[in-house]
């Protein structure tokens, strides 16, 4: 969503970056290039011009002017201020004392309220709730069933006493919720309540009824991300007649230029506490500004990447596939289907690029990758016996001519395929013996075997007291060797000069952690 707007800041950036030094035009040049940019994004113009103004103060202050490096102060400054506006610090949901805890949803119809009442409780589900869904729309036709559909997709309960389409009270459907969850045990109610294409007094009434009715811990006004300026108006008129107390963002994986995020906050003072990234029911998180400032100047969110790694791997499934990507021999094409899998279970590849620092400037090639594409693959391993992923090198061409039937692609696509495990293998091989780097595992390994084996004979130093040391060495390494002591790592050497202690036994000296 935020492409448009990451593209005109990068540019913006990396015309400072050839500057040692920035004077008052630089400063004003980029303050009216960031300016545009907020602008062309849809951003409501009282924010544009306050962030334009506090960026501009900060720029001409002593952090600035007395930086090593002026442009990546600047880009701090920006960064800093885009956090601000979006809210500074991640707001958590507030919990009840004594369950349950009722959280209202509120906004227009078409905003994606019932869908996210499914997002929110699955993802409450996950962080070891219960929650209940409850069928407050009694007016939009067949509200109620897709918040049942919704519901089973999340796994929650739902609770529906009503029909709806026109028929029940929703204010005494919401005051009935929250006993039934007593008595069932739902630590959460989520409330669906009814939208209207447009605001009017009969929704603001009926909204503010119910919420009189359950007194909830937290209103969440719904606001739907592509509508660009329209947000601001309609989370203005929200806030008079209801009130909330944070905002959700859906549809922010549209191509809309992403103004109401950095609108809704700064007009009405209340946080962005969600975002839904897409439309299955897992493409919902968190708001985190920081992570957001960051990805809308091209500088990545590796920590959701990570947060969404941790969620996806299994930890001893993950520990023993890195053995076998450290041994390289072990690696099979099973182990590159597993793999695919569980990378695809994290997201689509490219949102997962996306979250990469300065992905933004390969955006083309990146929006370019298909992920049907890691689906022939499978289809390709899938239509392997269990013999040929175990060992594709009986793969010859009668079996590369049945595999590529099998799976509906092409033999030179089997063909590529085999290749480039071979040399993904080969690569694994090289990393687990060090790549003949000194001081990698394995490195030097060949090299020390063949010195070794050419070896004639020791010499002897003329020195009598160095001759003496060297068999010193010679003899108590030995037996450091033998027992795995200190000397064993030394090479059975003692630098010259250096004596040993009269009844010193190298064997009975261990390092830290050697038992």
């Amino acid at each position: 969503m935020f492409e448009t707007l990451s593209d005109r800041l990068t540019s913006v950036f990396s015309s400072l970056r050839s500057k040692g030094r920035l004077s008052d035009a630089d400063i004003d040049a980029t303050t009216r290039e960031i300016r545009i940019a907020l602008l062309e994004a849809d951003v409501a113009l009282p924010v544009v011009k306050a962030f334009v103004a506090q960026v501009k103060e900060r720029a001409r202050g002593s952090e600035v002017s007395q930086a090593l490096n002026p442009a990546q102060q600047v880009v701090k400054i920006v960064n800093d201020e885009l956090i601000e506006i979006l809210g500074g610090e991640t707001r958590r949901l507030r919990f009840a004392k004594t369950p349950p805890t009722v959280i209202m949803l509120a906004g227009l119809q078409g905003a994606g309220k019932t869908t996210l009442a499914g997002k929110l409780a699955r993802w409450l589900r996950e962080q070891g709730h219960a929650p209940m869904l409850v069928a407050a729309d009694l007016q939009r036709p067949n509200a109620v069933q897709q918040l049942q559909v919704v519901g089973e997709r999340a796994q929650v309960a739902v609770y529906a006493p009503e029909p709806g389409n026109g028929v029940g009270d929703p204010i005494e459907v919401a005051r009935s919720s929250v006993d039934e969850a007593r008595r069932l045990n739902h630590d959460i109610v989520i409330i669906d309540t009814a939208g209207r294409l447009g605001i009017d007094q009969e929704m603001m009434k009926q909204a503010a009824d119910i919420r009189d009715a359950v007194s909830p811990d937290e209103v969440l006004f719904v606001v739907d991300a592509m509508i660009g300026q329209d947000a601001v108006v309609t989370a203005q008129a929200f806030m008079e007649g209801v009130g909330f107390d944070g905002v959700v963002l859906t549809k922010l994986d549209g191509d809309a230029r992403g103004g109401a995020a950095l609108s809704v906050r700064h007009i009405t003072g209340k946080p962005i506490m969600f975002a839904s990234t897409g439309e299955k029911l897992e493409d919902f998180d968190a708001f985190h500004p920081d992570r957001m400032a960051s990805r809308i100047l091209d500088m990545g969110d590796i920590l959701t990447l990570i947060e969404q790694a941790q969620k996806t791997f299994d930890e001893e499934q993950a520990a023993k596939m890195a053995g076998k990507l450290t041994s390289g021999e072990n690696f099979t094409l099973d182990d590159f289907l597993e793999q695919m899998q569980m990378v695809q279970k994290m997201g689509p590849i490219k949102n997962l690029l996306g979250m990469m620092p300065g992905m933004g400037q390969m955006r083309d090639q990146i929006n370019s990758i298909d992920d049907r594409d890691l689906d022939r693959i499978a289809a390709i391993i899938r239509s392997m016996t269990p013999a040929e992923r175990q060992d594709p090198k009986i793969i010859n061409g009668s079996r590369r001519a049945r595999i590529a039937a099998g799976s509906g692609v092409s033999v030179s696509a089997v063909s590529n395929l085999v290749t480039r495990f071979f040399e993904a293998q080969k690569m694994m091989k090289r990393m687990a013996g060090g790549m003949g780097i000194p001081g990698m595992p394995g490195g030097r390994s060949k090299a020390a075997k063949s010195q070794k084996k050419n070896k004639k004979g020791r010499r002897v130093s003329g020195d009598p007291r160095k001759a003496a040391l060297g068999k010193a060495g010679s003899s108590s390494g030995d037996g450091a060797k033998k027992s795995g002591g200190v000397l064993g790592n030394l090479g059975g050497k003692l630098p010259p000069g250096v004596e040993l202690p009269p009844g010193f036994d190298p064997s009975k000296l261990r390092l830290p952690g050697q038992k």
